[in-house]
C-alpha cells in the first residue's frame, strides 16, 4: 500500500503574560494550520475555560468521522452505481470515563440523511449495507476505540 502522510502545524495563542502560571492564568486559544489552507481557531470546551466561538478538539474529532464516513459513503455509492443529491449529517457524540477513570469520547452517533435521485435507489437494507460499508472503510473510525453508530435517514430531494 501506498504511504500517506498528512502534516498540520499547531501554535498556542492563549498566552495572557502569565504563561501558564496558574490553570485560570491562560486561555486556551490555538490556531492549527497546514500549509496553503485557511487556519482553524481552537480552544478548549467551555466546560474546560474554552473560547465558545472557536472549534474544540471534540467537535473536530465528530467533524473528523462524520466526514471520513461520508466521504466513503459517496464513493461506495457511486460504484454502486447509486446517484446521491444531497448528504447531511448531525453528528453527536458522548463523553464518559472508561474503565481506568479517564475522561474519553465514548460514543459518536452519525444521523446521515441521504436523498438520492435516478433510476437506482436503495432501499432500507442496502442504506443501512452502504452506510456499514462506509464505517468498514473510513480511515479516522479504524483509528480509534469509540464505539461509532450510525442512524441513517433517507429522504427525498
Amino acid at each position: 500500500m501506498k504511504s500517506h502522510h498528512y502534516n498540520t502545524k499547531l501554535v498556542w495563542k492563549g498566552n495572557t503574560g502569565k504563561g501558564t502560571e496558574t490553570y485560570r492564568a491562560y486561555e486556551r486559544a490555538h490556531e492549527i494550520t497546514v500549509d496553503g489552507k485557511p487556519f482553524i481557531p481552537g480552544s478548549s470546551d467551555p466546560s474546560f475555560r474554552g473560547d465558545p466561538t472557536r472549534y474544540n478538539p471534540e467537535e473536530l474529532f465528530l467533524a473528523s468521522l462524520s466526514a471520513c464516513h461520508m466521504l466513503w459513503f459517496l464513493a461506495i455509492a457511486a460504484k454502486r452505481q447509486y446517484t446521491v443529491d444531497r448528504y447531511a449529517d448531525s453528528a453527536v457524540g458522548v463523553m464518559g470515563k472508561n474503565s481506568a477513570g479517564k475522561k474519553y469520547v465514548a460514543r459518536v452517533t452519525l444521523r446521515p440523511e441521504v436523498a438520492f435521485s435516478g433510476d437506482r435507489v436503495p432501499d432500507a437494507e442496502d442504506l443501512r449495507a452502504l452506510h456499514h460499508r462506509a464505517h468498514e472503510e473510513c480511515f479516522i473510525a479504524n483509528s480509534v476505540l469509540t464505539e461509532i453508530l450510525c442512524e441513517p435517514v433517507a429522504t427525498s430531494r
